[in-house]
């Protein structure tokens, strides 16, 4: 499978570069699977962490750019250390050893391909939790159908509504018809939420949205968007934790966090919508503080 390498078009930059030839594309991702971290992650949304935690594992470099990334200095800088293919299904052994709720496989798009080889792996040798596929949505209908039967809960970011603002603050073009047209594969592949008795999400599909300062119109047409073209049993996280980091601290637009107005604009109109199904973070009051706090469930 990792001959797709040879001219990488595993995301929509199609960079067609020979990264089994050691060479790197806007990713920067070589074919070794390269991670910052795993751990166990309590403040995800409760379906997701449970009791027990998600089992998150950090894969470095991204496919987008964002000028805010809370974790830049993996994702843009390239923090971390290259692991095989067999170190990877051995971790997520550990973490399902260590009681976690789920396998989050966080900014995971360019190493798609290895993560299938380690998930068959790991399933032979005793891996039962679920997968959970932690993405900004930037990928390819085509990449994400080779994960049918391998993921069984999609988490996707839809960040932006408008391409102007993907490509001013994220670099990347087209963002919200490829997002979107993925987001309805992830649908179609693992349906609408699933949870046991514990209220743990066993299958299916949670949508992320972080609102921005200054951008609450986007953050409408992004809701607008969900409530009119996903079914009304997705759940939809809507986040306030936002605050400006990287490169965003030298930019006027986003060199503050949410103010309270504008979060109870977005309060509002969730309920306008009639959304029926999801979580919605408490506005915090201090600069760079995590808002871990979460209401609003259907």
């Amino acid at each position: 499978m990792l001959k797709q390498l040879e001219k990488c078009s595993i995301c929509p930059h199609e960079c067609k570069c020979d990264r089994n030839d050691g060479k790197i594309g806007r990713c920067k991702a070589s074919n070794k699977v390269k991670i910052a971290l795993y751990s166990t992650h309590n403040f995800e949304e409760p379906c997701i962490s449970g009791k027990n935690g998600s089992g998150t594992v950090f894969f470095s470099n991204c496919n987008l750019n964002c000028v805010y990334c809370q974790n830049y200095e993996i994702s843009q800088q390239g923090k971390g250390k290259e692991i095989s293919i067999e170190e990877l299904a051995n971790i997520f052994l550990k973490q399902q050893e260590n009681n976690v709720e789920n396998i989050n496989l966080v900014t995971p798009t360019s190493y798609i391909l290895q993560i299938i080889e380690a998930i068959k792996i790991s399933k032979q040798k005793g891996l039962t939790i679920p997968i959970v596929y932690n993405t900004n949505s930037y990928e390819k209908v085509e990449t994400l159908k080779l994960l049918e039967g391998y993921v069984d809960v999609y988490l996707p970011d839809l960040k932006y509504a408008d391409d102007k603002l993907a490509k001013q603050y994220s670099k990347v073009e087209n963002y919200f018809c490829i997002a979107t047209k993925a987001i309805k594969e992830m649908v179609r592949q693992v349906g609408t939420p699933k949870f046991d008795k514990r209220g743990c999400i066993k299958k299916g599909v949670v949508v992320r949205h972080l609102v921005l300062p200054n951008e609450i119109e986007n953050s409408k047409k992004v809701l607008k968007w969900l409530k009119k073209n996903l079914p009304n049993e997705i759940y939809i996280s809507v986040m306030a934790q936002y605050f400006p980091t990287y490169k965003a601290k030298e930019i006027s637009e986003l060199n503050r966090k949410l103010t309270k107005y504008e979060w109870e604009q977005i309060e509002d109109y969730i309920e306008e919508l009639k959304i029926e199904n999801g979580y919605i973070q408490e506005l915090g009051e201090h600069e760079e503080e995590y808002v871990p706090n979460w209401e609003w469930e259907g």
